[in-house]
């Protein structure tokens, strides 16, 4: 008999209500001359516009919503390399609480600035010779706190996959979703929303070419662990997928792109010239693997998500004019 997935539509379903007026509702773009380039119609879900810069938000309150009494008010934990930092630091202020995050000592000054200004402590450490999991756990039992991961977790994946639900809910039946992949997180929860609401969807994940770790496990069956890749896309180099996110996008996701750092910067310098937006090199994947053709058998309707905006104005301009 099949486990139970640890997420299921309804839990996605009640993670949009438990949202609807504290998250942003965040809007849907086309572009007539994406279209003709690619030869497709695209919709992008624009999560740079999501409240702190990125989808990041809708999982982190999701989860910390439902904390009993008692443990929100002792606080939260998280590690991140930056925008579920900034999120939970959010979410802990709207819900009257405090932060806690580890994050690495090399991550975007801005997102470390950001996080700071919601309130939250920040505890630095080595992302390439320190385990940031066992560090976070064994921070939040010192302290107390609950942890909230970044991808790792029921609640986190249900509140994700609201971002694919707002978006089918606009724009109706699409032949394939194209969804930037870390840990694992978003891709679950969007996957989850988006088969269950048009089963005959392929679910296309992005990933950075040094950070292969998804691409590399679907392939062999089993989670494998690279060394932690040194990528621009700075959201998505982590070493290995999530524990709780794999089995699901194994059974949802029907495959993997990859994009190089430099169709990376093509995709973000589009994006402003083309889209007016600003994407941060992990929220640009996506339209990086459209715009250098890296997705087979492309389908008519495709919708993609732009995972997030939180690049400072001197990174941005460094990699788009570099």
């Amino acid at each position: 008999m099949a486990a139970e997935p640890p997420v299921s539509f309804a839990d996605v379903r009640e993670a949009a209500a438990r949202l609807e007026g504290i998250v942003h509702r965040t809007p849907v773009l086309t572009s007539r001359t994406l279209n003709l380039r690619v030869g497709a119609e695209v919709f992008i879900k624009a999560e740079n516009f999501q409240r702190m810069g990125a989808f990041k938000f809708r999982g982190a309150y999701n989860a910390a919503a439902q904390l009993p009494p008692d443990q929100l008010a002792k606080g939260i934990a998280a590690y991140s390399s930056g925008n579920h930092a900034q999120a939970t630091a959010l979410a802990a202020r709207e819900l009257g609480t405090t932060a806690v995050i580890l994050m690495p000592q090399d991550a975007p000054r801005s997102k470390m600035e950001a996080t700071a200004g919601y309130g939250a402590e920040i505890v630095t450490y080595d992302r390439y010779t320190q385990d940031r999991t066992a560090l976070g756990h064994a921070l939040a039992a010192d302290r107390g706190l609950a942890l909230i991961p970044p991808y790792d977790h029921p609640h986190v994946i249900a509140g994700q996959g609201t971002a694919a639900l707002e978006l089918l809910e606009e724009t109706g039946p699409l032949d394939a979703l194209l969804v930037p992949v870390g840990g694992g997180g978003l891709i679950a929860g969007s996957a989850t929303a988006a088969t269950a609401l048009h089963p005959g969807i392929r679910v296309i994940g992005v990933e950075p070419e040094a950070g292969d770790d998804t691409k590399r496990s679907l392939e062999g069956g089993a989670r494998v662990t690279i060394p932690v890749p040194r990528t621009i896309a700075d959201g998505q180099a982590l070493d290995t997928p999530g524990e709780i996110t794999f089995p699901v996008n194994q059974r949802l996701v029907d495959s993997i792109a990859l994009v190089s750092d430099a169709e990376i910067v093509t995709a973000m310098r589009f994006a402003f010239e083309r889209l007016k937006i600003v994407l941060e090199p992990s929220g640009a994947t996506p339209l990086a693997a459209l715009l250098a053709g890296r997705v087979g058998n492309l389908p008519r309707r495709i919708g993609i998500i732009a995972s997030g905006g939180n690049i400072d104005v001197d990174r941005f301009t460094a990699l788009v004019t570099g």
